[in-house]
């Protein structure tokens, strides 16, 4: 039988990406829906041209985990057998959204995409706070929870609908993925990682006040992934920070 699946996107003003995005992701997800979390731009202007894309509006902005939360909500609430979440700069490829349905056989809850799984031809060079970042608090997340990840902070997944509600997200913002990590584990959730393009178009893109310093970041990543291994009861669990450990995930 086949899967009814959703493919959610996190807005926050995107007018210069949205439409274009929309289009491509339309060729391969009947069923879209758009979470506008408050955009102040023309926005919501673009999205007025697409009718047949759900959309969720939060009246301000609120942040990456929440628009990912409503997504969350929404799939259970509308009955979906699969998420797909998928990110709207441009940097995910939506040909490959039938795949990663695909991968979500029997068993499996999360398929995460993953930018350092292969290499693809044509691959970007990441800025190198960003591939550092994400190399350190991946190393964290393994250690600290039996993993075996390679790309902690990819967007593009699919989640098994019916896995959803083991999720009680409650961070706001870019360190959203750390709590689901966690909480997966400890549902005993199956976890299985899909290689994806790595593609970065805007490399000055900013996280947001205090965030763009990468070591501010850095330091906020571990503070939610501690309180979250508390919360779990798996606090004995991580690792001794170090933000200068850091080497090349794959060459």
């Amino acid at each position: 039988m086949p899967k009814s699946f959703l493919t959610a996107l996190p807005v926050y003003n995107e007018q210069s990406h949205v439409a274009a995005v929309l289009q491509h992701v339309h060729q391969y997800s009947p069923e879209i829906l758009v979470i506008d979390d408050g955009s102040k731009d023309g926005t919501p202007h673009e999205l007025a041209r697409f009718p047949e894309v759900r959309v969720v509006t939060h009246p301000r902005n609120l942040g990456y985990g929440a628009a990912l939360r409503s997504a969350f909500d929404y799939a259970q609430r509308e009955k979906f057998d699969v998420l797909v979440t998928i990110d709207c700069d441009g940097q995910h490829e939506p040909r490959l959204i039938p795949d990663l349905v695909a991968a979500l056989v029997d068993g499996v809850d999360i398929v995460s995409g993953s930018r350092y799984l292969k290499q693809h031809s044509g691959d970007s060079l990441p800025p190198a706070d960003r591939r550092q970042i994400n190399h350190t608090v991946t190393q964290w997340v393994n250690q600290s929870l039996g993993l075996d990840l390679t790309d902690a902070f990819c967007g593009f997944k699919a989640y098994r609908v019916g896995a959803l509600s083991q999720f009680s997200i409650t961070d706001m913002g870019y360190a959203m993925p750390l709590q689901v990590w966690v909480q997966a584990v400890a549902a005993r959730l199956k976890i299985v990682e899909f290689p994806v393009p790595l593609i970065y178009l805007e490399e000055k893109r900013s996280f947001g006040g205090a965030l763009d310093d990468a070591q501010f970041r850095l330091a906020h990543y571990r503070k939610v992934l501690d309180a979250e291994l508390a919360r779990s009861g798996r606090a004995e669990s991580a690792p001794a920070t170090d933000s200068t450990a850091c080497q090349p995930l794959c060459s």
